[in-house]
This record gives C-alpha cells, sequence and structure tokens, in this order.
C-alpha cells in the first residue's frame, strides 16, 4: 500500500499543470494489473525474493511480518551483512554503541530500538534468510554442484560449481563439507559455502568415509599381515592421524569401524564381544571404557541427542536373538534399559527417532516357514527408552515391511506393510494408529522434513506411483508417477520432492524430476548417463514452516494481464493432478478398425458421429417402427 500511495502521488506531480488528478480507484486497479510506469510491482518483488534465494549472503529480503513476529532474529540477520556499522540501542537491559555487526548478532537483542545510525548506507536489502538449496549431480565425466529450485527465469538451474573429475563424492550429514574422491585415488575435503578445498590426502585403494560435522576422515586399506594397521582416522583440519587399528575385512555391519554420532558428542566401535568408547575430542587417550556384550553383531548409536546405544545379538545355540539399548553414560551401563528377544532372526535394521527416545526394529528371517514369501518373513517391533513398551507393532495385514520412518519430530512414525497391494500407517509414540493411508503397490515411504506432508511411492519393480498426503488435515494433496526411480528424497526446506534415475541401476532414461509438495511436476532434465543427485543437507529449522513458504509464494504470483490496444482470453487452468483414465476393454487385433471399416462400408463415421445418410436412414427406420406399432394396436382393438 506505502508503495502504491508514493507511486500515485508521483505520478500526480509530473502530470501537467492544468491535468485533474486521477481517481484514486483507477489508479490502484491499474496497479494491482501491473500497468505501472516502471512495470508490475510483484514481478519486481518476487525476482529479488528469487535473488535472495540464489544469493542469501548478498540479498536480505525483509517482511514487515518477520519483524513483526520477530524483530531481535530479524536484527541479527541485518547485523551480520553490515561490515561496519555505529549502533546505539538496548542489549539485554544495557546500551551498546559502535559495536561492529558481527558482536551484535552475537547479543540478545532487546525489542526496544532507542536508536540505529549506520556510518555507511546498508546494501539494498530485500527477503529471506533461509539458505539457497544445493544438489550434488555426479555424471560419468564428474560432479557438479547446482542450485536448487526455484530456478530462474528460463526454469533452469544455476550452476554453483562446473564439472569436476572424479569417482565419487558426498557431503557430511550436516551439510557443512563434502569428500570428493578424485581419479588419481586423492581424497579431498572441502567446505561447502565456499568451496574451497580443506584438505587433501593422498592414500590409495581406499574405502572413506566423513564424520557427520565433517571433523574426521575414517579410511580402510587392505592389509597384508595382521599387525599393520590398515583403519585411519584423520583430523581434517590437521591432516595428521589421530587413531589407527587393525581390521580384517569391511561388511556392511562393521562399517564406519569408528561411529559417531550425529553431533559427533559419542563415538564408539564394534568389537569382539563388547563396545569400544572413545572420546571423540582427544583420541590419544585410546579406548575411555568398554561395554561388554558377549556375542554382539550390529550397533546403532541413537541420533540426537547421542545419549544411547543399541546392540544386536542373533541367534546362537538354540538362544533367541535379541537387541538392547544401553545408555551411553559409563556409570549407567550396568543393566540393559529395554531388551526384546526373537525366534527366527537373521538380520535386523535398527531405526532411531529424533529425541533419542524409541527404537523400532526390523526383524528379518530368511526362510517364512508358512511358504507366503519366497524371501522369508519380516516383523517390526518397537522399543523405549524408559522401558514403557516393548513389543510387536500391531499391523492389520500380513506380510514384509517394505518399509518405516520417523518423521522429523520423532513424535509418529509410517509404516508401510503387508502383501500387494501393500498398507500404509501412521502410529504415534504409543504404537496407537492415527491415520490410514490406504493401500497400494507401494513400498516407499519419505517424510517431509517439516513434519506436516509425507510422500507414499512404489519404486523398484513396482510402476512409480507416489502419492502425497497433508498429515494434519488428514487429506491427499495428489498422486503422480516417477517410472524407475532409483533414489528419492525432500528437500530441506520440504517444498519440494526429488526423485533420479540413475545409473548403474538403470543404464537409460537417467534423469532428474523435481515435484512439488502436491505432486505436481516442477522440473524435469535427461541425462545420457548419471551416476548421483543428493540434495546438500541441512537442517529444516532453518527454514520457515511449509505453509507460511507457500502461503508468501502464492502470494506473488501475478495473473495475466491485457496489454493496450489488445484482448486477450483467459484459459481455464488445467488440474495439477488430472485424474487417471479408466483403460479401456481389451479388444483384439482384428477388431480394432472395426469401427473404420464399418463406416467405409455403410457411410459412418469412424470417430463415433453419424454421417447424414445415417441419420436419414435412422430417422425412417424409427418411422416404421411408430407405423407398425400403431397397426398392432388398431388391429387389437378392433378385434375386441
Amino acid at each position: 500500500m506505502d508503495v502504491f500511495i508514493s507511486l500515485w502521488l508521483f505520478t500526480d506531480k509530473i502530470g501537467e499543470e492544468n491535468q485533474e488528478p486521477l481517481p484514486v480507484e483507477k489508479v490502484f486497479d491499474k496497479f494491482c494489473r501491473g500497468i505501472c510506469i516502471h512495470g508490475p510491482f510483484f514481478d519486481q518483488v518476487l525476482g529479488y525474493w528469487k535473488a535472495s534465494r540464489e544469493n542469501p549472503d548478498k540479498i536480505l529480503f525483509l517482511k514487515y511480518e518477520d519483524l513483526k513476529e520477530d524483530i531481535s532474529c530479524q536484527l541479527k540477520h541485518l547485523a551480520i551483512r553490515l561490515p561496519k556499522a555505529e549502533h546505539k540501542f538496548s542489549v539485554a537491559g544495557l546500551q551498546v554503541k559502535g559495536s561492529t555487526a558481527a558482536q551484535i548478532a552475537r547479543y540478545d537483542v532487546g525489542f526496544s530500538i532507542r536508536s540505529f545510525s549506520l556510518s555507511k548506507p546498508p546494501m539494498a536489502a530485500a527477503v529471506g534468510t533461509s539458505p539457497v538449496l544445493e544438489i550434488l549431480v555426479r555424471e560419468p565425466d564428474g560432479y557438479s554442484i547446482w542450485n536448487g529450485p526455484p530456478f530462474n527465469n528460463n526454469n533452469q538451474p544455476g550452476i554453483k560449481l562446473e564439472k569436476v573429475p572424479c569417482s565419487s563424492a558426498k557431503f557430511s550429514e550436516d551439510g557443512s563439507r563434502f569428500m570428493v574422491t578424485k581419479t588419481d585415488c586423492a581424497i579431498s575435503i572441502y567446505d561447502s559455502s565456499t568451496l574451497k578445498e580443506i584438505r587433501c590426502f593422498q592414500i590409495p585403494h581406499v574405502a572413506s568415509a566423513l564424520s557427520p560435522c565433517g571433523t574426521y576422515l575414517q579410511t580402510f586399506q587392505k592389509s597384508t599381515t595382521p599387525q599393520e594397521k590398515n583403519v585411519v582416522l584423520w583430523s581434517v583440519e590437521t591432516g595428521d592421524p589421530v587413531y589407527q587399528q587393525f581390521q580384517k575385512n569391511m561388511t556392511k555391519a562393521t562399517w564406519p569401524s569408528i561411529r559417531f554420532t550425529a553431533d559427533e558428542a559419542v563415538a564408539c566401535r564394534l568389537a569382539t564381544n563388547e563396545i569400544q568408547f572413545f572420546d571423540p575430542a582427544d583420541f590419544s587417550k585410546g579406548i575411555v571404557h568398554r561395554l561388554r556384550i558377549p556375542g554382539v553383531a550390529a550397533v546403532e548409536l541413537s541420533k540426537a541427542p547421542g545419549s544411547h546405544v543399541a546392540a544386536f545379538v542373533p541367534e546362537s545355540k538354540g538362544s533367541p536373538a535379541s537387541v538392547q539399548i544401553y545408555p551411553c553414560d559409563k556409570e549407567l551401563q550396568s543393566h540393559p534399559l529395554a531388551r526384546r528377544s526373537f525366534f527366527r532372526c537373521s538380520t535386523v535394521q535398527l531405526n532411531w527417532n529424533r529425541g533419542s527416545t524409541g527404537l523400532l526394529v526390523v526383524v528379518q528371517a530368511d526362510v517364512d516357514k508358512t511358504n507366503q514369501s519366497y524371501y522369508g518373513e519380516s516383523k517390526l517391533n518397537y522399543l523405549t527408552t524408559d522401558g514403557t513398551f516393548e513389543g510387536l507393532v500391531p499391523l492389520k495385514k500380513e506380510g514384509p515391511i517394505h518399509d518405516v520412518q520417523w518423521s522429523f519430530s520423532g513424535k509418529e512414525f509410517a509404516v508401510v506393510y503387508g502383501f500387494m497391494p501393500a498398507n500404509a500407517t501412521i502410529f504415534d509414540k504409543k504404537c496407537k494408529p492415527l491415520l490410514e493411508l490406504g493401500s497400494g503397490p507401494y513400498n516407499t515411504i519419505r517424510w517431509n522434513p517439516k513434519g506436516k506432508l509425507l510422500c507414499l511411492a512404489g519404486f523398484g519393480n513396482l510402476p512409480g506411483d507416489m502419492a502425497f498426503w497433508d498429515f494434519v488435515d488428514k487429506k491427499q494433496l495428489g498422486t503422480t508417477r516417477a517410472e524407475c526411480s532409483v533414489t528419492s528424497e525432500w528437500s530441506a526446506d520440504g517444498r519440494y520432492f526429488m526423485t533420479a534415475t540413475t545409473a548403474p541401476r538403470l543404464q537409460v532414461d537417467n534423469c532428474i524430476k523435481f515435484f512439488n509438495y502436491n505432486g505436481s511436476l516442477f522440473f524435469k532434465k535427461m541425462f545420457d548417463k548419471l551416476f548421483q543427485a543428493d540434495w546438500k543437507p541441512e537442517s529444516p529449522e532453518k527454514f520457515s514452516e511449509i505453509a507460511e513458504l507457500i502461503k508468501s509464494v502464492d502470494s506473488m504470483k501475478v495473473e495475466e494481464t491485457k496489454s493496450q490496444g489488445q484482448g486477450s482470453t483467459s484459459k481455464k487452468p488445467a488440474p495439477a493432478n488430472p485424474p487417471a483414465k479408466k483403460p479401456a476393454a481389451y479388444r483384439p487385433p482384428h477388431a480394432k478398425n472395426a469401427a473404420a471399416v464399418q463406416a467405409e462400408l455403410f457411410g459412418g463415421s469412424s470417430t463415433g458421429e453419424m454421417s447424414k445418410n445415417a441419420l436419414k436412414n435412422k430417422k425412417k427406420r424409427e418411422k416404421q417402427k411408430e407405423k407398425k406399432a400403431t397397426e398392432a394396436a388398431a388391429a387389437t382393438s378392433g378385434a375386441t
């Protein structure tokens, strides 16, 4: 409204002296339709918003609503972007003057700002302090990093980093760093924000893994003698080895050899009949304590916080297999907090929730004694760290467990289970069903990081159907299909869902697809060969809620306007998810052209429309039928 009033007054001033002022209603109508001397206002705002998403460090997009809601947070964002400033305002009840922007950002800024004067004018500001989405794309000739959606006006992703030759590339779990294995067996660690190389390790023929925060690099080499310590933990900052050990072979259960929690507060290693714990801040101390568990074959540290560890002990000499939960604190490891035993168990999948309060255990047996499945049988168990629940998750249908995933909040989990068509159900932390998502050809479920939405899909040997659900409102938003997808994941802001068809799983039709939160296709790009497509990990807490993001973008959309001297026709927008057409009945090949042959012989139309002669003959037949019916009725009445 401020922009409109200023524009109205400005246009009135630049007009001729004797000209009457323009009616405010007429000017406002033109303003809303985008007819302005400097172009549509909403297009300019949307342009700044997109630019802020691509370059958040250079462009700050401020909204009045955000300032009103949390002026402290917005002032911190503003202060970070000002190199030198003179400030005088209230910080925690104190008067601060002459602080640098970085110092101001560290304070808890009060809501009452006494005065704010700058030694130099700030940068042209404009919206949104959320990080920019980024995507790592790896092809045969190397990897590149794209700027994620929303894209520029040409609907093409911007390239943040051009292709660099490599054999593998991967982000750390927190997204702060990424590891690149080059063709000459050199491993380089880069800073994700600046793309500068931090350290390069020359280690040939190795397997490597980066710690969750990118602090340590772990490498494995085949050992020729037991005395050779072939597992090395390197400090990325110094490039020096901080711990070394011998490991005979590498399996999925034993690699990485040293496991970290998400915040790298706890580190442990699986050894024979025990779990060894380390001090992540100082590995020179060696093993600080041991947790003895006879027969332990797999471990899983809880995510955030890293307060517990789950251990799996397989069946042995008639004893059942078991999963046990212990605290990571040495003083509390005298006995397990929770324990669950099972027979007919070959392997398990351990899945902690965020908050470290619950553990989902998928128990897999190689043989199904009921002979219902060639691939064995599976059961879903649930354990809590406080011991309130230890048992099976109540599922309504027999069959395998296809997928299970916790929500980002850790308060709900979703399960896809049963013989095809599979069922999908959402449960709370007490294993009570909250929402049934129906049944269909599904084997994959992906929770939106913002917790409100989820995607139910069927990939692999299934046709690729996807259903997008609003968990809060308990409604389906849309359905679509992504055939032959190998990987799939939500973006950190929760607005986009990416699927990728990659090699070597599939050698043809390699592509990347982005879908909106409701399932409508946003972007698609084909590749001759694609090896990898991954989102850069970001904390979902850095982004606004999904509803606010959608509302802010939708409010900036400008309808089509009529250009001067020309008319425009408005078209009804096509639905984002058109209903699927009902499949037609099967017709043998010799009958497929029957309609065309009949039309050619009898003067009809192959499209189903009758010709003039056919209509004329039809009317004659109807009149003859009516005449015969009348004569029959007259004969009947005469006989009586």
